[in-house]
């Protein structure tokens, strides 16, 4: 039974139950909801890098901070087809272009992000973005090129968000999902782990997600990345539990969600990321680069999804097999 009514304690006793347990009541409700080793691949490119004007304590594109990422104009229509096109060549069903800016503003920027998206669209991939704020209007045109997805991450819990990001509140994070579910585009929302959280705040940044009057159809769960120049450069590695728990408390309490394994992959060899499989991860990002932090590879990727016996998930299989059941 879907869910959308969770207390905070209730989620509490899920994530702190004893891991194995939690393995096993993950794995049993992805089983119901998704086929077990079918993992979606998703391609993550940065189509306007650095320069943000925001403080994100986390992130390297902040041009406020200096981390050695330099400021880029937008990629030109051509070079993002190219690069969708290489991604799908590589078996990714899903393509996500970022720009690192605050909010999206009524520019020629934003004409020429719609043609990319009515670009990749054509492609036949699932076609995403994550570009900052948007409007109800912005939103609505992007759906209206074609856009699949909008990634707008809370990050972590209201009540730590204030430590993480100054520029923008809790608040203003909200309304843009809600702008792109009245715009009906699939909402991507989740958060980053070792951004200096409780246990607590992390739990209430799966409330908020599992709260909402409909769930994310897509929970990507981070682990940060420490980039040297950022305010929490010397933040402890996230361990492989926490991000077990994590992801293993997602899948329970969405259990039709894609729980995305994202960054922090590349720090973590082919026996976690198992365990984050196991737990109810059902999406990765493949290539490099997951906009500016390393990423593995996608030969790496190929060798894992041979030795897990893991098979990539077609685009647009949801919006298939509801077509099939109203027929």
């Amino acid at each position: 039974m879907i869910r959308n009514d969770w207390s905070v304690e209730e989620i509490r006793n899920i994530y702190f139950s004893p891991v194995l347990e939690l393995l096993y009541k993950a794995a049993t409700i992805h089983k119901q909801h998704h086929a077990t080793g079918e993992v979606q691949v998703c391609t993550l490119l940065s189509v306007k890098t650095g320069g943000c004007p925001e403080d994100c304590s986390y992130c390297p594109q902040a041009a406020r901070y200096n981390t050695g990422v330099d400021a880029h104009k937008l990629m030109s229509y051509e070079q993002v087809v190219d690069k969708a096109l290489e991604a799908k060549n590589n078996g990714s069903t899903r393509f996500c272009m970022g720009a690192a800016w605050r909010n999206v503003r009524d520019n020629s920027d934003f004409d020429q992000v719609i043609d990319m998206v009515k670009g990749v669209n054509a492609l036949g991939l699932e076609v995403c973005c994550t570009l900052g704020m948007l409007t109800e209007q912005q939103a609505q045109r992007l759906k209206e090129a074609g856009l699949y997805a909008y990634n707008h991450n809370l990050d972590t819990s209201n009540e730590h968000y204030s430590e993480i990001i100054s520029t923008r509140t809790y608040k203003d994070r909200l309304q843009t999902l809600d702008n792109v579910e009245k715009a009906g585009i699939s909402v991507c929302c989740g958060g980053i782990i070792g951004l200096g959280e409780t246990d607590d705040d992390r739990i209430k940044l799966l409330h908020t997600l599992a709260t909402r009057a409909a769930h994310p159809e897509s929970v990507p769960v981070n682990a940060l990345v420490p980039v040297q120049g950022t305010p929490l450069a010397n933040q402890q590695k996230v361990q492989v539990w926490e991000m077990v728990r994590m992801i293993a408390t997602a899948r329970i309490l969405m259990p039709k969600a894609m729980v995305r394994l994202s960054a922090g992959r590349n720090e973590m060899s082919y026996e976690q990321q198992a365990l984050c499989f196991l737990a109810g991860a059902n999406s990765i990002f493949a290539g490099e680069k997951l906009l500016t932090t390393p990423n593995p590879g996608t030969d790496s990727d190929k060798q894992m999804f041979k030795l897990l016996g893991l098979k990539p998930r077609e685009s647009f299989k949801h919006e298939k097999e509801t077509s099939t059941c109203h027929n």
